[in-house]
């Protein structure tokens, strides 16, 4: 344990003192888009359109938001929508500046394309006198992701070398509001960056998420976490080593524990040694505040972190 704390101790300073912060490194460009199905992709990407009625969104009267299901980004508020009776999801504006119109190639009809990443949606048509507004979206079901209006954030805990790479990632991924750096793990209290590298604290550097469960799945993230890093290190994360360097899953219910190692067991069928632990949650103590948004705050790149597709 020891040999563990100096070789820790030694890590920290020079990570913290040359390491992280001057790295001007590119990592590989991570696909922050969602794991889409092959409908959502035939829908999304391939312009495709779902068969009439069977869209699961078509009569939901719920008040909430309704947004792009591949980038997260809001398209329509529920008080825009209507029944048309077309089959497909109805709404007579959209929220200011979030919808792209395009005249189809033919020349027939408008495409209607999520401004932010171009997910096709549907097609608009005017004139046709349902509401005063006298404009109609007409939308695929599979294209949005409904958000009711008395949602509730969650969180999830996840630790894969140094916080500030983890969080960097993490914090892109749609659905995310805010993704917090701290320690968590050990049986010190209120620990400080000093002494979880320079004392026994047991504590692992950790990234508290919160996300919108209606935008993004704790499974989605869990897998998006094992693709930011490299599971299979046993000694810490890159050259970052000592024991709070670790990867680890800290869950928060057995529904967490069970998506957690069902996913490590598919990493293991396509060959990888997960080394990744799986902790009850008990404890969460954020950073210091100089280590919070670190990445965004320098106009630097992760060292040790990147996006390697594994799922």
């Amino acid at each position: 344990m020891l040999k563990s704390i100096k070789l820790s101790l030694i890590m920290c300073l020079i990570s913290f003192v040359s390491g992280c912060e001057e790295t001007k490194q590119e990592s590989p460009t991570m696909n922050i888009n969602r794991y889409l199905t092959k409908e959502e992709k035939h829908i999304l990407i391939d312009k495709g359109t779902e068969r009439a009625g069977t869209g699961e969104l078509l009569h939901n009267k719920e008040k909430g938001v309704y947004s792009c299901r591949n980038c997260g980004s809001d398209l329509y508020e529920s008080s825009s929508k209507f029944k048309s009776g077309c089959g497909w999801p109805s709404f007579d504006d959209e929220i200011e500046g979030r919808v792209k119109r395009t005249t189809d190639a033919d020349g027939r009809r408008t495409e209607i394309t999520c401004q932010n990443c171009g997910g096709h949606l549907g097609h608009v048509f005017l004139g046709e006198g349902f509401t005063e507004k006298n404009t109609r979206h007409c939308v695929n079901s599979l294209s949005l992701q409904f958000t009711p209006a008395d949602w509730k954030p969650k969180k999830a805990y996840f630790a894969g070398g140094c916080f500030w790479g983890v969080e960097h990632f993490l914090q892109q991924v749609p659905g995310v509001s805010t993704v917090v750096s701290g320690y968590s793990g050990g049986k010190v209290e209120k620990p400080t960056y000093k002494q979880v590298c320079y004392e026994d604290t047991g504590h692992l550097e950790v990234v508290e998420v919160t996300y919108n469960p209606y935008k993004v799945s704790f499974e989605n993230l869990a897998k998006m976490f094992f693709e930011i890093h490299d599971p299979t290190q046993t000694n810490g994360q890159g050259p970052d080593l000592g024991d709070q360097y670790l990867s680890a899953i800290f869950y928060n219910d057995e529904a967490e524990k069970a998506t957690s190692k069902k996913l490590i067991k598919l990493l293991k069928e396509k060959g990888y040694d997960v080394a990744t632990k799986l902790i009850k949650f008990e404890k969460f103590w954020p950073a210091e505040e100089y280590h919070q948004d670190y990445y965004e705050r320098k106009g630097t790149k992760p060292y040790c972190h990147g996006y390697t597709k594994r799922f």
